[in-house]
C-alpha cells in the first residue's frame, strides 16, 4: 500500500466537501462545470481521481454520462457503494490505458495534480486528460495553491522555521515537496508552464475556495444568512486575477482545440 492509499484510508474525503468551506469549493466548482455543459441535457463528463464520488455522483444525478477513475481503492470502494449510475474503476491519472482517445466533453482533473510531484508528471496527467477529451472538449484541473500551503502549514502552525532549515522552500517561499509528502504545492506561473506545454486554451483561470478554507473557524461561527453571503462574495470575486493564486485551490478551465 502506498502513503496516499495509507493516508486516504485515514483521511475522511466523504465528509470533506460537506464542511462549510468545503462547499465554498464544491457550490463553485460546480457552476464552473455547468457553465461548460451549457444548455445541454446528457454531456459525457470523466472524472480523473474521483474519490468519493462528490462531483461524479451529483452530476449522474443530473443526468449525465460519467465515468470516474479513481487510484485509491478505498475511496472507490466507497464510490460504489452509492449505487449510481456512475462507471467507476481503478486507475492511474497519467495512464488511462483504458479509455479511447476523444471520448468525453468534459474531464475533471481535480485530485491527481495535488499528488503528483513535478513538472513532468503533472504534464502526463494533463495529457491524458486532453487524448480522451473530444475537441472542443472541456477540460478542468484543479491545483493546490503555494501560498495557502506557506501560510497555513509554515506560519499558522508553525512549522516555517524547520522548513526553510530544511531547505523545503526556496528563498522566496516557493514549496519544495520531495515525493515522500503527500502534495505538491504550486503557483500560477507553475499553472501557466503546465498548460502551455499540453498546447490547450485557456478559458478562465478560478479560485475555488477563496480564503475559505483560511478562515474555516470563522466560517463555522457564521449564521446561515451571513454564510450565504460569503458564497454570494466569493463566486463574485473568484475569478479576479488578483485573488487567485492566494486561495487554497485553483481550477484552470481549458478547451482542446478542434
Amino acid at each position: 500500500m502506498t502513503k496516499l492509499e495509507k493516508y486516504y484510508n485515514k483521511f475522511n474525503e466523504e465528509k470533506r466537501l460537506t464542511r462549510r468551506h468545503g462547499q465554498v469549493e464544491f457550490i463553485t466548482s460546480m457552476k464552473y462545470i455547468h457553465e461548460c455543459i451549457g444548455d445541454r441535457k446528457c454531456v459525457k463528463i470523466l472524472d480523473i481521481g474521483a474519490g468519493t464520488g462528490r462531483y461524479s455522483v451529483a452530476l449522474a444525478e443530473e443526468g449525465h454520462d460519467v465515468t470516474a477513475v479513481e487510484l485509491v481503492k478505498y475511496n472507490l470502494g466507497i464510490l460504489k457503494s452509492k449505487n449510481s449510475t456512475v462507471k467507476a474503476m481503478q486507475g492511474n491519472a497519467m495512464k488511462l490505458s483504458k479509455l479511447q482517445d476523444d471520448t468525453f466533453d468534459i474531464t475533471l482533473l481535480f485530485g491527481p495534480m495535488y499528488h503528483l510531484f513535478g513538472f513532468e508528471d503533472k504534464l502526463k496527467a494533463m495529457n491524458e486528460a486532453k487524448r480522451v477529451t473530444k475537441p472542443g472538449g472541456k477540460i478542468l484541473v484543479a491545483y493546490c495553491m503555494n501560498e495557502y500551503s506557506i501560510l497555513t502549514y509554515g506560519f499558522k502552525q508553525n512549522h516555517i522555521k524547520e522548513v526553510v532549515k530544511a531547505g523545503k522552500v526556496t528563498k522566496d517561499f516557493h514549496c519544495l515537496p520531495e515525493k515522500e509528502d503527500l502534495y505538491d504545492y504550486v503557483r500560477v506561473e507553475d499553472i501557466d508552464k503546465i498548460r502551455k506545454a499540453a498546447d490547450l486554451d485557456r478559458i478562465k483561470l478560478i479560485s475555488a475556495d477563496g480564503q475559505a478554507d483560511l478562515m474555516r473557524p470563522v466560517l463555522n461561527a457564521m449564521d446561515e444568512e451571513t454564510f450565504n453571503l460569503f458564497v454570494e462574495y466569493h463566486l463574485a470575486t473568484c475569478e479576479r486575477q488578483e485573488l487567485v493564486g492566494a486561495g487554497a485551490h485553483t481550477v484552470d478551465i481549458l478547451e482542446k482545440r478542434l
